[in-house]
């Protein structure tokens, strides 16, 4: 793990996407987080110590979905299927499919394995699942505002994890989608899909993979904005600025069985033209049972500074 010193700093942005505003001053304390997110190896000693079965090893509940095709109620997840040209970009179903089998044992269905990808970030994990993950290490998931104060690595306000530049001298920073999404991956950085934790350089704070990769859990519902749940934003005086903010208050949308919690950091399927959400501010609401070939986690613990 690596120490996260703590401190103020701009949290959100005003230059990307509306739930990304507005920016504002956040204050958290100091703590540790795994220099990577967790990897398939680890994740499979979890389970191996502890005989957990992922949300999407499990089959859903029917009461959960009405209006759901009985056939479709079996375990398994999303998984990214592109097409085979271009499409419009308003409907996620065009690349998405809900695949019979698929999990983090299996992440493009049955068939598939994870064989040779021990050191890449595990896939296809749940909230609750990274959650119990937690749990069994004796550690916690990040808050919203822990995760982008450690993405930052001490460059307030910068648009990148690594600066304000997004390829430095023509060298790719992250595992980000380079072409026209959802159907041309020019894999310009070497992959196509998830790559072993640690093939980028680090940010300031030696952590690994805080942009790009995979989606990361933290702990706080999500709002539309950060101003929505009026529990982080406060006006930017000293006396003012939150510290260690959290939302804790459940929203859920219409017809939503579970509350949405905020994923953060973007994944090898993030493109400019499609989902420019690389960067620290972003943020994104997924429900606490989805799981799917881009979202994994990694834990932090709130114990005192390195000795």
């Amino acid at each position: 793990m690596s120490w996260i010193p703590g401190g103020t700093f701009w949290m959100g942005s005003d230059d990307f996407y509306p739930e990304e505003r507005p920016v504002h001053q956040v204050h958290v304390d100091g703590f540790w987080m795994d220099t990577h997110p967790v990897t398939v190896a680890e994740f499979r000693r979890f389970v191996k110590d502890t005989g957990h079965v992922t949300v999407a090893e499990t089959a859903p509940d029917p009461a959960d979905y009405p209006d759901a095709d009985p056939a479709d109620l079996v375990p398994g997840s999303l998984v990214f299927m592109p097409p085979p040209g271009p499409v419009p970009l308003d409907d996620f179903r065009r690349w998405w499919s809900w695949v019979p089998g698929a999990n983090w044992r299996h992440p493009e269905g049955l068939g598939s394995n994870v064989g040779g990808r021990e050191r890449h970030p595990v896939t296809h994990v749940a909230y609750g699942d990274a959650l119990a993950y937690a749990q069994w290490a004796g550690k916690e998931l990040p808050t919203e505002a822990e995760w982008e104060f450690a993405a930052r690595g001490g460059l307030d306000r910068a648009t990148y994890v690594w600066g304000d530049e997004f390829a430095p001298g023509g060298r790719h920073q992250a595992n980000t989608w380079q072409g026209e999404f959802p159907w041309q991956n020019l894999t310009e950085d070497g992959f196509p899909g998830t790559s072993p934790v640690g093939s980028f350089r680090p940010n300031g704070y030696g952590l690994l993979d805080m942009a790009g990769n995979v989606w990361q859990w933290t702990t706080d519902f999500h709002s539309a904005d950060h101003s929505a749940s009026g529990r982080n934003v406060a006006p930017a005086s000293p006396c003012c600025i939150p510290r260690n903010p959290r939302v804790e208050a459940a929203v859920r949308r219409d017809g939503e069985t579970y509350p949405r919690r905020v994923i953060k950091g973007g994944s090898h399927l993030c493109a400019p033209n499609y989902c420019l959400r690389y960067r620290p501010s972003a943020r994104q609401g997924d429900t606490e049972e989805t799981a799917t070939c881009h979202i994994g986690f990694r834990c932090i613990t709130r114990a005192s500074g390195p000795r």
